[in-house]
């Protein structure tokens, strides 16, 4: 017995009409397809607030993110600092400029063991007590 689909070639629409086989055709589309034409009691019912716009999107002219840097980073990039001239070794701790070095801001993810005089625009309360404890200070 030939199968259905054999049976049906040269048929354009294999017997099901003219757009029930294409696709969701017959159930009025995928989705949210038709809410506001078949869908329309639905639409009004479950979704009231479909049509507009809600909420804002601030201007990303006006976002500013913050550079961070953890203190664990701080840590071990002290040497590369006073290479660079951002920081000062002074006696057994160091003076940083994280500011001149482009940084915005000091997290307190991580440990230090030396003591460290930081300035810096803003700093964590984690990030200024791990300071503290070993030591240091921080300056804003």
């Amino acid at each position: 017995m030939p199968s259905r689909t054999k049976k049906m070639r040269g048929s354009r629409t294999h017997g099901r009409g003219n757009k029930a086989g294409r696709g969701a055709g017959l159930i009025g589309g995928r989705g949210m397809a038709g809410l506001g034409k078949t869908g329309k009691m639905r639409m009004i019912r479950f979704f009231p607030n479909y049509y507009g716009r809600y909420g804002f999107k601030r201007p990303q002219s006006q976002v500013k993110a913050n550079i961070t840097i953890n203190v664990s980073e701080l840590r071990e990039n002290l040497e590369e600092f006073v290479t660079r001239g951002l920081a000062v070794k002074e006696g057994n701790g160091y003076s940083v400029d994280l500011t001149k070095a482009g940084f915005d801001k000091l997290l307190g993810g991580g440990d230090i063991d030396v003591p460290v005089k930081v300035t810096v625009a803003y700093a964590s309360d984690k990030a200024r007590g791990k300071i503290e404890a070993s030591g240091g200070s921080i300056a804003e």
